[in-house]
């Protein structure tokens, strides 16, 4: 075994989106694991919008990482070794490792994975993503058959979990995303019943018309990931007693839009057509897990739920994807193979 391992830490505080020099790659002795805890060796790493809030040193749901700090995230691997516990050599597991090539964890916050499909599921449909679209459309979206459902961000690993659950639940479903290319795939491969470039339209007024056009009866569940011009555009269309399940804002997380200007008019909306309007954060929710794997893996393993990833080749990598993907650069789940 190799007496190193690499990592990528936190260099310095972004302002405004990241830019390559926020980062650091590391190269550090190779931790030793004690008893009870488990040696990693990493070779998928997830990469989520989230990692840009824990960034700032700032108050929120979570610790922000430190200077120097390795950047935080889930990854998948194989078990080097594991002193006192049940995992052994070989073994495929998950867990929050950080963008690193090898990480030690305590036993207890490390998961075995079955071997029968591959190890990135556990990071995208079968992961932290999934679990988020099953858990808030259920909890939050509250789906009715016949009602109508737009998501934004819609070919992403959330997104397109939460159109094909929604239409296998009997709704109309309409896509936001990005591109002529991922309009298609929302389309040909999530089966959303029809797809909007929001690049097409210069403003929320016009993204409005072409949004309203696919909702004739207004819409009923807005799902949001992004904020900014796609929200201004949906909320005037949302029918009364609609519901607003809040999974991101990735529009914003940037911080160079002052949005205050438009909060009387968010604000009067929510009021007059009684709005139900849910910020949720999915670690809330962990108990749940369990049932999500039990409801969701079979069709996944089925080929009834179809997912999409877009795999960066090598950790030193990992900064340049993540920056891509803020803007919008992926395509489906963003995962580093960081090994074989």
């Amino acid at each position: 075994m190799t007496s190193q391992m690499q990592r990528i830490a936190l260099a310095r505080r972004p302002s405004g989106h990241p830019v390559a020099e926020d980062f650091a790659l590391k190269t550090d002795p190779m931790p030793a694991p004690a008893q009870g805890e488990v040696l990693i060796e990493v070779t998928h790493l997830s990469l989520d919008p989230y990692m840009r809030g824990r960034m700032d040193d700032v108050k929120s749901y979570a610790p922000a990482v430190q200077i120097d700090g390795t950047m935080t995230g889930q990854g998948v691997g194989r078990v080097v070794t594991a002193p006192g516990t049940d995992f052994t050599s070989g073994d495929l597991v998950t867990g929050m490792t950080g963008w690193a090539s090898h990480a030690v964890l305590p036993a207890a916050e490390v998961r075995r994975l079955d071997d029968a499909l591959p190890p990135s599921t556990a990071l995208g449909v079968l992961g932290m993503p999934g679990f988020t679209a099953w858990t808030g459309l259920r909890e939050y979206g509250r789906p009715k058959a016949g009602e109508t459902l737009v998501v934004a961000a819609a070919t992403g690993p959330v997104g397109s979990l939460v159109g094909q659950l929604a239409k296998a639940a009997g709704l109309r479903t309409v896509a936001i995303a990005g591109g002529a290319e991922k309009c298609r795939l929302a389309v040909e491969s999530f089966g959303f019943d029809s797809a909007i470039d929001h690049r097409a339209f210069d403003d929320a007024s016009s993204l409005r018309k072409a949004i309203a056009a696919e909702t004739p009866g207004g819409v009923d569940i807005y799902w949001e990931n992004v904020g900014g011009k796609v929200l201004e555009a949906v909320l005037p269309l949302m029918n009364v007693h609609g519901r607003i399940p809040i999974c991101g804002a990735i529009s914003w997380y940037g911080g160079t839009e002052d949005c205050a200007d438009r909060l009387p008019a968010v604000w009067r909306s929510i009021l007059v057509k009684r709005l139900s309007v849910n910020g949720f954060i999915i670690f809330d929710h962990w108990g749940n897990f369990p049932t999500f794997l039990q409801e969701v893996s079979p069709k996944v393993a089925a080929g009834e739920l179809s997912f999409l990833e877009d795999i960066a080749e090598g950790l030193e990598n990992a900064p340049a994807a993540f920056m891509a993907m803020l803007k919008g650069g992926n395509t489906g789940k963003q995962i580093v193979k960081v090994a074989n």
